[in-house]
């Protein structure tokens, strides 16, 4: 098989990873790729938006399975493109990526389906919005509607930061057409867990829990990021809150939108909430989680070409989904001053230091000449597994420390609420 990756991140690098290991796939190709993925696939210099031209190199090259990392290219109707000219793509079309596409959608079907989640109301209004906080109270969280790189979310704890977040979004378009309308929600209290599950719009094959770090500092302090590390599973995640969750949430939300019309195929990832009165959704993603996939995908026994493949043949209620029991952990080394400005073109040094046993998925870098540079926020995801984990935190960090960059900063307690 001839297989195309679109996306040039983490995520794309460990789903290359595992693709390799398949003896189905002959050749991958990825868009635009990164410095890592070079070594595993060959790199294709085509933008995840530039749709008509990633269609025509499927085309040319015969690619047998394209599967989609990113949102946006799903939200721009890629999926769709690529099956009105008969090639087998991974992922939701245009109209099912919308429940990540607009949280204002999202929200309304959870609101309409009765799919738990928080209290919340969507303005385009800033007056309106500010009545709005004066009657959920503080704290509360602000959202862009749209997409905005996982940094749309902000938490206010204070009247003032609530105000501020409207006014940044509707008023000052920090996220341009993203914030064209703002969700307002309730503060939920507990702890956060992500689900990603596959289905074929009928059939849905959860993956094990995952836990991401979005805050950029220790002790979850800082702003939001696109995540700074993740582990799995989340012992906080137990069977019973795992048979409500695929009955009330997942296998809800399939039904849902296959009801309205927008049939779901691909990875379904909700962001959880695990409140005192149940798990509740914080928000929906239409595909692979990152950094959680880094965690994920290296604790799945099976091949994931089997199961994409019974995904888009509508027949995921024969695919066989085995995973290991060990438990993954994922450390996010990122550049000076993500999230907000930073600096690329950092050498990157002891790559080849770290032991064989963990696993270096690039997110943000280029090769130039012999050196690998830094090209992103997110530079790289150090990956370990272990017994328990504590030693797959053990390792994961015996490699970070093993790399270094100017300016190079990760958080040093991931994976630290599993263990208490």
């Amino acid at each position: 098989m001839r297989i195309l990756v679109i996306g040039g991140g983490g995520r794309e690098h460990a789903l290359v990873w595992k693709f390799r290991q398949s003896p189905m796939v002959k050749e991958i190709y990825c868009a635009p790729g990164n410095a890592g993925i070079a070594e595993l696939a060959s790199c294709i210099d085509i933008g995840v938006e530039d749709i008509n031209v990633l269609l025509e190199f499927a085309l040319e090259k015969k690619i047998d399975l394209t599967v989609v990392g990113p949102e946006v290219p799903l939200t721009l109707g890629v999926v769709d493109k690529f099956q009105a000219r008969g090639l087998r793509i991974f992922g939701p079309s245009q109209k099912a990526a919308e429940i990540e596409g607009s949280k204002a959608f999202s929200k309304e079907l959870m609101e309409k389906y009765k799919i738990p989640t928080a209290k919340y109301q969507v303005f385009t209004d800033s007056k309106q919005a500010f009545q709005f906080i004066d009657e959920i109270g503080i704290p509360c969280v602000v959202k862009a509607d749209g997409l905005a790189a996982g940094k749309g979310v902000i938490i206010c704890f204070s009247k003032g930061e609530a105000i501020a977040a409207v006014e940044e979004i509707l008023l000052k378009s920090k996220f341009g057409k993203a914030g064209e309308k703002v969700v307002i929600e309730e503060y939920l209290v507990g702890q956060e867990v992500s689900m990603l599950a596959f289905t074929d719009g009928k059939t849905v094959i959860p993956m094990v829990s995952a836990q991401d770090h979005k805050r950029v500092f220790d002790n979850d302090q800082g702003p939001n990021t696109g995540g700074m590390g993740a582990y799995s599973p989340a012992p906080v995640y137990t069977q019973e809150i795992h048979e409500i969750v695929l009955k009330d949430i997942l296998e809800a939300t399939v039904l849902a939108m296959a009801e309205e019309g927008r049939i779901f195929q691909g990875i379904l990832y909700a962001g959880l909430m695990l409140t005192e009165a149940g798990p509740k959704v914080l928000e929906f993603n239409a595909r692979f989680g990152d950094p959680e996939t880094q965690a994920v995908l290296p604790r799945l026994k099976s091949d994931l070409i089997d199961i994409m493949e019974a995904v888009v043949d509508g027949e995921l209620d024969k695919a066989s989904v085995e995973w290991f029991n060990e438990p993954a952990v994922c450390v996010v080394i990122a550049a000076g001053g993500y999230p907000e400005e930073y600096e690329n073109g950092k050498i990157i040094s002891g790559l080849k230091n770290v032991p064989e046993s963990v696993l270096v998925f690039h997110a943000g870098t280029k090769k130039e000449k012999e050196n690998i540079l830094t090209n992103g926020g997110r530079v790289l995801g150090v990956t370990a597994l272990g017994i328990d984990i504590k030693e797959a935190i053990n390792k994961a960090y015996q490699g970070a420390e093993q790399i270094s960059f100017e300016g190079a900063q990760y958080r040093k307690d991931i994976g630290a609420r599993a263990l208490v």
